[in-house]
Parts: C-alpha cells; sequence; structure tokens
C-alpha cells in the first residue's frame, strides 16, 4: 500500500507509459520480428521501469511534475511517430 501511495505523482505516467509499450510492441509485431524476442524485450523493460519506480520514486517525488511534463511529451512524439509510420507517411 505504500508503495501505491508513494506513486501519486506519476500515475498518469505510469498509465500512458504502459499504453506506450502496447503500441510498440503491437508496431514490432506488425514489422514480423522475432516474438520471443520481442516478449523478453518487453519483460525486461517492464522489470527495469518497476525497478526504477520503486527505487527512484523517493528521490524524484520532488520532481514529479517535470518528470510528467517530460514523459508524457515522449510519449506523445513516439504515439505520433509510431502513428505515421503505420500509415507510411514516416
Amino acid at each position: 500500500m505504500k508503495l501505491i501511495n508513494d506513486c501519486n505523482g506519476f500515475w498518469g505516467l505510469l498509465v500512458f507509459g504502459n499504453i506506450e509499450n502496447l503500441i510498440l510492441a503491437s508496431q514490432g509485431a506488425i514489422a514480423q520480428v522475432n516474438l520471443v524476442i520481442l516478449l523478453i524485450l518487453s519483460l525486461i523493460c517492464v522489470v527495469l521501469w518497476l525497478l526504477a519506480g520503486k527505487f527512484g520514486t523517493q528521490i524524484a517525488i520532488k520532481y514529479a511534475d517535470e518528470i510528467e511534463i517530460i514523459g508524457g511529451l515522449a510519449i506523445v512524439v513516439l504515439g505520433l511517430q509510431s502513428m505515421l509510420g503505420a500509415v507510411g507517411i514516416l
């Protein structure tokens, strides 16, 4: 329960970051990459994200607003890149 309360400043980033992970995984599947390698790399990223969240929250909480802005911008840019790539513009 303490971990949930510690992450209060980052919920938007966590939710949209996971959505972006799904978008990137589907992009890899469409590109016909090896699905086992994609699975392994996705799991590694999720575990690293969990560890960074667990141990970095106490340090980063004072910078939550800045981190959320930068993370949100990265999610928007990656989402646009994914959509433009899917329709063949990029």
